[in-house]
């Protein structure tokens, strides 16, 4: 059998598109700034949850990748935090 690596299948169009790579790694930085975000603030996945009305659980499993947040959850999740959404260019021309 083949030594071949995950990125080597991830970066194959044939296994995964470039839209979902774009997906995936669009979400992968989100949660990752959301992360960021709560850990810069010093606040618990519970003291985060508390502040946006929800559970632990529900910040541990966006955290995780395991749920993808709707708007109106990251809206509740960043607020209390100081946060808000934005959309920028990814081209400096545009």
């Amino acid at each position: 059998m083949p030594d071949n690596k995950f990125s080597d299948f991830y970066n194959d169009d044939s296994n995964v598109s470039p839209a979902e790579r774009a997906k995936i790694e669009f979400e992968v930085e989100l949660i990752g700034k959301l992360i960021e975000a709560r850990e810069a603030r010093g606040l618990t996945q519970r003291q985060l949850a508390e502040a946006a009305g929800g559970k632990q659980s529900a910040v541990a499993r966006v955290e995780t990748l395991k749920a993808t947040p709707q708007i109106d959850t990251l809206f509740k999740v960043l607020t209390p935090m100081g946060y808000k959404l934005t959309i920028v260019p990814t081209d400096e021309r545009a």
